[in-house]
């Protein structure tokens, strides 16, 4: 007897509908149209497809293409489509109606009534698809073109057509789109390319602005900021531990926050949790010199074992305050300062944005 997954605890399906649905798929019982909607049921309820594949000899390549073409079979009923070209698709053609997933509805509409018509095989019907989704995407059609399927894929042929100068190839696609075209305006733009062999460079597309990170120091490290002080120790644990994920670094959060990007400088990466604060150089707690500008803070709040070669952030009359002990104290140690760090000096911050500019 097949038991239920484990991972299946909130499926909708009691143990009886499940069985019912694997026989159905083992005895091939109805269109695979049904065959598609169990599958999804059983996915729905926490079956993998190895395991309907094991249950069903479905394979799972089959089973995503019928779960999917019985949702766009679907979208067909609910669209104006006629009752002749769903009944054609109840008995076959889940894989023509599986390419027209990238459609909008009303396209896929037009698309399953026009492979009907004309008897189109998968490939065929690919071709289509990608031909109406291309079309879809242009604001404005050449002379002459139109919206139909037929003419869709006469467009592309037409195009391809006039930036071939292999003649074989050129003749081959032109063929292809007096086959395909429905409206005598996209015919008559296709059998003028049979006097005209003028050939229309193909626009190559941009490079890619691929870019290496080299070295660590290139790694940002994005650092929740607390605020600016004065500042409570509870606004300091009211920050959330950071998680780092991946080669880059990502970072999840929710709800309301700021956050800072700090390069990858190696006192930055070997802190466990860090966080960040704005400050004024000449209001902290030891300022700094030169002229006042605003700096930012780096505390690492998993580090509170004293040390006399660095600074620890406490708790003074309500507020968070930087602090330097020169002997081991027994006041709560809340976090070690990183680092302190000044701004990039900017003298014109509007010339660095126009990158035609040049210094002289």
């Amino acid at each position: 007897m097949t038991e239920t997954p484990e991972n299946a605890p909130n499926a909708e399906l009691n143990d009886t509908e499940v069985l019912e649905l694997l026989r159905s798929l083992r005895r091939k019982e109805g269109s695979w149209v049904k065959w598609g909607q169990a599958s999804a049921q059983l996915q729905k309820a926490g079956y993998s497809p190895q395991q309907i594949f094991e249950e069903t000899g479905i394979e799972p390549v089959q089973q995503n293409q019928i779960v999917v073409a019985a949702q766009v079979y679907h979208s067909l009923v609910n669209g104006n489509v006629s009752e002749a070209t769903l009944n054609y698709y109840q008995q076959k053609g889940s894989d023509r109606l599986y390419e027209f997933r990238i459609l909008t509805q009303a396209e896929r509409a037009t698309a399953a009534e026009y492979v009907v018509q004309q008897g189109l095989d998968a490939d065929e019907a690919r071709e289509l698809a990608k031909a109406m989704k291309e079309i879809s995407r242009l604001r404005t059609l050449p002379q002459g073109f139109a919206r139909t399927p037929g003419d869709a894929v006469a467009y592309l042929c037409w195009k391809n057509a006039r930036q071939q100068s292999d003649l074989q190839e050129r003749s081959r696609l032109i063929a292809k789109g007096l086959r395909f075209a429905q409206t005598p305006e996209t015919r008559k733009q296709i059998e003028q390319l049979l006097t005209d062999f003028t050939v229309t460079p193909k626009r190559p597309a941009p490079i890619f602005p691929v870019y290496r990170l080299e070295s660590s120091d290139e790694m940002p490290r994005i650092i929740p900021l607390v605020g600016q002080f004065p500042l409570s120790v509870a606004d300091l644990k009211a920050v959330p531990l950071v998680e780092e994920e991946g080669l880059f670094k990502m970072v999840k959060f929710s709800g309301e926050g700021a956050w800072v990007p700090i390069p990858g400088w190696q006192m930055v990466r070997r802190a466990e949790d860090p966080v960040a604060i704005l400050g004024e150089s000449d209001k902290l707690s030891y300022p700094l010199s030169g002229d006042p500008e605003p700096v930012l803070v780096i505390v690492d709040r998993a580090q509170r074992q004293w040390d006399d070669s660095s600074y620890f952030i406490v708790e003074q009359e309500g507020q968070i305050e930087i602090q330097w002990f020169e002997t081991e104290c027994d006041r709560p140690l809340l976090g070690k300062l990183v680092l302190v760090m000044r701004p990039k000096h900017v003298f014109d911050e509007g010339a660095t944005a126009d990158l035609w500019q040049m210094e002289e």
